[in-house]
Order: structure tokens, then C-alpha cells, then sequence
């Protein structure tokens, strides 16, 4: 299965449809007040550099990074198209996104993604590539529904 991960525009109209289908169901495992994803427009207002993975021209996955800070960053809108669910594609755009964020100089990853079941599957493949779990950052705040997680880089 050829991959190709490069970076993408929130205007292309496959990749805006998962961005969208991203934040559709983040709000149906999770209240809105804790559901922190942003839509595409809110992407491109964070600054948010944004990655797409693709198979044979067909969109695979996303996953983006937003400054936080002069040499931090945050992962944002990680998500993997249904159809290639299970085949590591959000493990090969986490690499890439942290091999990007190192050429940038950033030396500390952050990411919030949520606590229940549902979110089990991410907040494994983030500690199998060295996150931990830690306290709210930036703006966010306490909520049981949220789990926190950093590493460096």
C-alpha cells in the first residue's frame, strides 16, 4: 500500500470532508463543552499546518499541528477515513507530523484527546510513540472527559 503524506489545504474538498466528519464525531461521543476540535475554518485561524494522507490518490487520513508557543506545538483534527481504519495510517502521520515539527524546532508535542472507550484506540497509539499522560495546557481545563498528553521530541 503506497502512502503518500504531504501537506494539504482545508480547501480541498475531500479533506474538508474529513476535517468535517472529524469534528461530527468528536460532538457525538462528546458534550460540546468538552469537545475540542476545530473545524476546517478554525484550522486555518490557529495557524494549524495540515497533513493528508493519501493511498493511490484516495484520502486515508489528516492530522495537523498548531503552534503553542515559540517550541511547542499541538496535534490537532487526527483522524483516519473509515475505510482505512487498522492499517496504520494515523500511526504514519504521527510520525511525519513529529519528524516535521523537529525540522521546525519544536521540542515538546502536546495533544488533548478524549477519556472514554471510544477515544481508547488513539490514546494508545499516542503512548506507543512515547506521549504521557499530564495536566491541562493552555487554555484548556480540568474535565473528566478529556485526557492530556505530551512527550518530546
Amino acid at each position: 500500500m503506497p502512502l503518500d503524506i504531504a501537506r494539504d489545504d482545508v480547501s480541498v474538498p475531500d479533506t474538508r470532508a474529513l476535517v468535517t466528519a472529524h469534528v461530527s464525531g468528536m460532538l457525538a461521543n462528546t458534550p460540546a463543552e468538552s469537545c475540542h476540535a476545530l473545524d476546517a475554518d478554525a484550522l486555518v485561524d490557529n495557524g494549524a499546518s495540515l497533513w493528508s494522507a493519501r493511498v493511490d490518490g484516495e484520502l486515508a487520513g489528516i492530522g495537523a499541528l498548531a503552534p503553542f508557543g515559540d517550541d511547542a506545538g499541538e496535534l490537532k483534527s487526527m483522524r483516519v477515513a473509515e475505510r482505512f481504519l487498522g492499517q496504520g495510517i494515523g500511526r504514519a502521520i504521527l510520525r511525519h507530523i513529529m519528524a516535521e515539527a523537529r525540522e521546525r524546532g519544536i521540542r515538546t508535542l502536546w495533544l488533548e484527546t478524549g477519556s472514554g472507550d471510544d477515544f481508547a484506540a488513539a490514546r494508545g497509539l499516542y503512548a506507543s510513540e512515547g506521549f504521557v499522560e499530564c495536566t491541562p495546557f493552555g487554555s484548556y481545563r480540568p474535565d473528566p472527559l478529556s485526557t492530556f498528553m505530551t512527550r518530546e521530541i
